[in-house]
């Protein structure tokens, strides 16, 4: 049976001075936002995930972005090296959780960067985007960890948005999802479905046909349910305000060994 565990990390009391690079900055509600953080840890819980809690980073104010850190492919995790210097701290807690559930833990290495909000995994196919946080040094890092593995690793341009899951990400059937204003290069993935929403582009998927999603996103759910798909909705505005997005608040780790 596949696991269904999800690294989830609190939210910093610093979260409003938080990296924002393709956006306006706005004033950031850090009550709310750890409000919204426990409804998103709720819904995850309430469709079978068990959450695991990596150790806060209070000074760290993008450390609630906790798939930045690290990627998963089998049992095996690669530990970021975020194209962000400021956000290099967050890793060290995770690569303790990772270990803990029993996970072989690779590195990423100077002089490569790469966040883990770069990588779209659809069955064995890793799409990894190059752009502002990840560069080539950490694409060939990445091949080099998870090719040997049986994974295909195609990397694809990112340069409208702060990180290639900001602009795609995929349904249960492998089909991937954007918005088409944000998307480089829709034509290099097999299959393509335009949404009409920025966030909308953003699912994690729960299982079955369910989809977490963004309140933010109500055309795309309509199209969604439209297809046979179940959207589960959840409030995320305070971090949408710091680009984050559904797939940014989580790790979730299908593949673990028994």
């Amino acid at each position: 049976m596949p696991s269904k565990k999800a690294l989830v990390r609190r939210p910093s009391p610093r979260l409003a001075e938080g990296l924002v690079t393709h956006v306006e900055r706005e004033k950031v509600d850090v009550d709310l936002a750890l409000e919204q953080w426990e409804a998103y840890v709720e819904a995850m819980r309430t469709h079978g995930w068990e959450t695991v809690d990596v150790d806060p980073e209070d000074d760290c104010p993008d450390s609630v972005f906790v798939e930045d850190t690290v990627v998963m492919y089998k049992n095996v995790a690669l530990i970021a090296r975020s194209g962000a210097e400021s956000r290099r701290e967050e890793t060290a807690g995770v690569e303790e959780a990772v270990a803990r559930l029993g996970c072989s833990v690779n590195w990423i290495w100077e002089p490569g960067t790469l966040d883990g909000g770069d990588v779209l995994k659809i069955d064995d196919t890793i799409y990894v985007g190059r752009g502002g946080r990840t560069n080539a040094a950490g694409v060939q890092q990445l091949r080099a960890a998870f090719e040997p593995l049986g994974a295909r690793v195609v990397a694809v341009p990112v340069s409208k948005v702060l990180h290639l899951k900001s602009a795609v990400t995929a349904l249960p059937d492998g089909t991937v999802i954007g918005h088409i204003p944000k998307v480089d290069r829709p034509a290099l993935f097999p299959r393509f479905l335009s949404v009409p929403e920025e966030a909308g582009a953003h699912v994690v998927l729960l299982g079955g046909p369910k989809l977490l999603m963004a309140a933010s996103a109500p055309k795309t759910a309509e199209l969604l349910t439209d297809l046979g798909f179940e959207p589960v909705m959840v409030d995320i505005s305070e971090f949408e305000k710091l680009e984050g997005c559904v797939t940014c608040l989580s790790v979730r780790l299908r593949d673990l060994y028994a």
